[in-house]
């Protein structure tokens, strides 16, 4: 954590079964029945799934191709009294973009005018393959609001459910009692894993391996797209991550685009998915860190053909 630029000793980390079990726990601490959660629109489909168990309400915070819009939120939070901000802002799953330094500092510094909670889920902030670092969110936390958290599923293995969050003590004692109601402590043999590869490899090389892959396979895919969608879809450029998004035309409805995108074997996800609220049926969103060149280049080529298929209906 202090080479991701964030002071904090090791009795401010709970190590949990995932990132996503930080989002359960978060959730059941601080959500009521009706509590709001501002988020970003759209956000991560597992977030809103881990939220809505609780009857969480969410109200999304405006976004741009810079993340989200940190003036919009003094006005929503005298308005709704959120429990929290839940943001991605490290290659932001679904969108892929990265929220600026600039607006970073700034929300930490209304959250400590307005006392708000921010849960800052951070699983892709190593895979990045181009630009330059920008320090957590947590890095310019002085009141203790920010909530940390990481995965080591994306950087050492996907099966190694190993995570952790950064709290202050007052919310770090809470969290230890909620993690020992749900499943008592974090597998000790998947952490001795974890600290084993840790320390007896080269973090670095293999972090080095994962960008170039990412990097050259997100290239390979702007440039298929490029190539081959038509008119009217415009994507993402992200500088790290797993993710790009995709906006179609309007009237484009993602969920008949999947269903013959999988008589072709093709697969995305549906932005609507990861809309809390209503919108995002001309969203796609393609992953690209999981296929070779030729399965991207054919992939893309099949999905391209039956947007224009869909457009000429």
């Amino acid at each position: 954590m202090q080479q991701r630029g964030v002071q904090c000793a090791a009795t401010d980390v709970l190590v949990t079964n995932g990132s996503q079990q930080v989002l359960d726990l978060v959730g059941k601490l601080f959500l009521n029945p009706g509590d709001v959660v501002l988020t970003e629109n759209p956000t991560y489909l597992a977030a809103i799934q881990a939220f809505q168990t609780l009857e969480a309400k969410f109200v999304p915070v405006p976004t741009d191709e810079h993340g989200l819009v940190p003036s919009a939120l003094p006005e929503l939070i005298a308005k709704h009294r959120p429990k929290f901000l839940y943001t991605i802002p490290n290659f932001q799953n679904p969108t892929g973009v990265t929220l600026i330094a600039e607006r970073r500092r700034e929300l930490a510094r209304i959250a400590a005018e307005h006392g708000l909670v921010i849960v800052e889920d951070d699983p892709y902030g190593k895979l990045r393959y181009a630009g330059e670092a920008v320090p957590p969110i947590k890095h310019w936390d002085e009141r203790g609001l920010v909530l940390y958290a990481s995965t080591f599923s994306k950087t050492i293995a996907p099966g190694l459910r190993l995570g952790w969050v950064v709290a202050s003590p007052e919310v770090f004692s809470r969290l230890l009692i909620l993690k020992q109601a749900s499943d008592l402590h974090t597998s000790s043999f998947d952490q001795r894993v974890a600290h084993a590869f840790l320390t007896q490899n080269d973090q670095s090389v293999h972090l080095d391996k994962i960008r170039r892959a990412y990097g050259d396979r997100f290239q390979i895919m702007d440039e298929a797209l490029r190539a081959e969608m038509p008119a009217g879809f415009s994507w993402t450029k992200p500088e790290g991550g797993m993710f790009l998004w995709i906006t179609g035309p309007q009237g484009l409805d993602g969920l008949k685009l999947l269903e013959r995108a999988i008589t072709r074997q093709v697969a995305f996800v549906p932005g609507r998915d990861f809309f809390p609220a209503e919108g995002g049926a001309n969203h796609l969103r393609l992953n690209f860190s999981n296929s070779t060149p030729e399965r991207i280049r054919e992939g893309v080529k099949r999905l391209a053909t039956i947007c224009r298929e869909l457009a000429a209906s």
